[in-house]
């Protein structure tokens, strides 16, 4: 949470409406109001193959459970978590997205901390 990130502006919007109708915890809002004043914003054409996107797949390891995970990042309307489509809204969601491979991000969730490792993202 000390780096920039970096977001779509599709991406930007649907955070910013998603914090303004207060959906999440007044920490994650103080986080993620911090994030996005600094947060590079591009178009989706320009981001960065390797950065946590709407319709990426990203496999990542959850460090507090010590399991690995793949996920498709979705758009909230596009959820199915049976088929690991997992909204970008999500605790796991917010907590990575306009991050890279390689990070650890540790998050103040709804549910409890995260400490997620971004290890790989691919375009689908």
């Amino acid at each position: 949470m000390t780096q920039n990130i970096i977001l779509t502006t599709g991406t930007y919007d649907l955070i910013k409406d998603h914090v303004r109708r207060k959906k999440v915890t007044p920490r994650e809002e103080e986080l993620l109001l911090s994030e996005l004043k600094h947060a590079t914003q591009v178009l989706r054409k320009n981001l960065p193959e390797d950065i946590v996107s709407i319709d990426r797949k990203v496999t990542y390891k959850d460090h507090i459970n010590n399991v690995e995970k793949t996920i498709l990042l979705v758009g909230p309307e596009k959820v199915k978590v049976s088929k690991n489509k997992i909204s970008v809204l999500s605790d796991e969601g917010i907590a990575m997205v306009g991050y890279k491979e390689g990070d650890i991000i540790e998050w103040p969730a709804k549910k409890g901390n995260l400490k997620l490792e971004i290890l790989k993202v691919e375009e689908v």
